[in-house]
């Protein structure tokens, strides 16, 4: 791995961190400034609302201006959507808090592509492992964000939970100085050889595979993930549990990418998907189960874990489904769909904790899961007999 991996991977590190402390106060800001229950998480719908929306003109506008430009235009918009929030803390206006976290999920949009640059920056032969370690960057944010979501209480600019905010927005400022010491190649234009129709590469088993649980796994981990702390806070549990849980969920996130790379060279990617929503099966069955904090750090962490093999062998998986002149459109086509279903699963936490509850969110989780199982056993078969090699003059 060169040095530029190394600064995407610290620059990835540093968006993390600044999720995971979003993760760690929004729902609970929700539920101070919501003029209902069932809008207690539309501040997280919002942020993902924005990724949502960005993911699409994210890649067009790399491939334009490059990959490093847009990272910086990204991360001035996340600065002024955290910006944004510590005015709407300090004027309690829930409308405006919303509108700041759409800015930080559209900053966010961008930076979710620093997994691909990383694959453009590394030595051939290397992508997986380059993905793998891009996503390390999330074991410092598992640290660092809930720590800094539970001190930054204690600096509050007029409001509670103002204090986040603040770091958030210098977390930013030093992405931008790091953005300065990276050189990224520009993105190929593809004006040599066929480019095909975007419909027919949507419909590309490998592609659909790579979408569908890139779209679970996150969708998935998501909902489970945004609804914890509330489920923690109406179960009595303080604050800083919450966080510590949040802490363990991302570590199980991050953690592993130190060697998923390597266990993708050896099993490959359908087998370490099927694990991966195998644990993700074991986690809702420990929720099922009771609601000792027991139960949360260890679900929690089994979450972090399912998701990080299947999303970083969705993205492996994905990076041969494009010819090099399709890259653009084929990245911001997955950005879209796996984003797009997350926002409804952000939007969706809040109102499923409060009106079914807890277990019961988690037991409608079941069949998503095995809706995915069953499509990669249906599909990587079918994908095997497309992409078998031609024998030397078949046609």
């Amino acid at each position: 791995m060169n040095r530029h991996v190394w600064l995407l991977a610290l620059c990835q590190a540093l968006l993390n961190t600044g999720n995971v402390l979003l993760v760690s106060v929004n729902a609970l800001i929700g539920l101070q400034l919501a003029p209902a229950s069932e809008w207690i998480t539309l501040p997280v719908a919002f942020q993902f609302i924005g990724l949502m929306l960005a993911t699409i003109p994210a890649s067009l506008i790399m491939q334009r201006i490059g990959r490093r430009n847009g990272f910086f235009l990204g991360n001035l918009i996340g600065f002024s959507g955290a910006l944004l929030c510590l005015l709407a803390l300090q004027q309690r206006s829930f409308v405006l808090f919303c509108t700041g976290t759409a800015l930080l999920g559209v900053g966010i949009g961008f930076g979710m592509l620093y997994r691909f640059a990383a694959v453009e920056v590394c030595n051939k032969g290397y992508e997986s492992r380059a993905i793998s370690m891009v996503m390390v960057g999330g074991v410092i944010a598992a640290i660092l964000g809930p720590n800094l979501a539970v001190h930054s209480r204690d600096f509050e600019f007029g409001a509670d939970f103002s204090g986040a905010f603040a770091v958030l927005a210098g977390l930013y400022l030093l992405a931008l100085v790091l953005l300065t010491q990276i050189r990224i190649p520009p993105m190929q234009q593809g004006t040599n050889g066929e480019v095909r129709p975007l419909r027919q590469i949507l419909l590309q088993p490998r592609f659909l595979l790579a979408v569908i649980v890139g779209m679970t796994s996150y969708a998935v981990m998501n909902l489970l993930m945004t609804a914890t702390p509330l489920a923690m806070d109406r179960c009595g549990y303080a604050f800083s549990s919450a966080a510590n849980v949040i802490e363990w969920h991302v570590l199980g996130m991050y953690l592993p990418s130190f060697f998923t790379g390597q266990l993708i060279r050896r099993f490959g990617e359908v087998r370490l998907m099927l694990c991966g929503a195998i644990i993700m099966l074991v986690c809702i069955g420990i929720n099922l189960h009771g609601v000792s904090e027991w139960h949360f750090w260890s679900a929690l962490f089994l979450l972090g874990l399912g998701w990080n093999w299947m999303f970083i062998c969705a993205t492996s998986f994905l990076t041969r489904a494009y010819r090099p002149a399709e890259k653009a459109r084929t990245q911001a086509a997955n950005e879209f769909l796996v984003f797009g279903t997350v926002t409804f699963s952000a939007l969706a936490a809040g109102w499923l904790e409060s009106s079914l509850g807890w277990q019961a969110m988690n037991a409608l989780m079941i069949p998503v899961v095995g809706f995915t199982l069953l499509a990669i056993l249906l599909l990587e078969p079918l994908r095997r007999q497309q992409e078998v090699p031609q024998p030397a003059g078949v046609s």
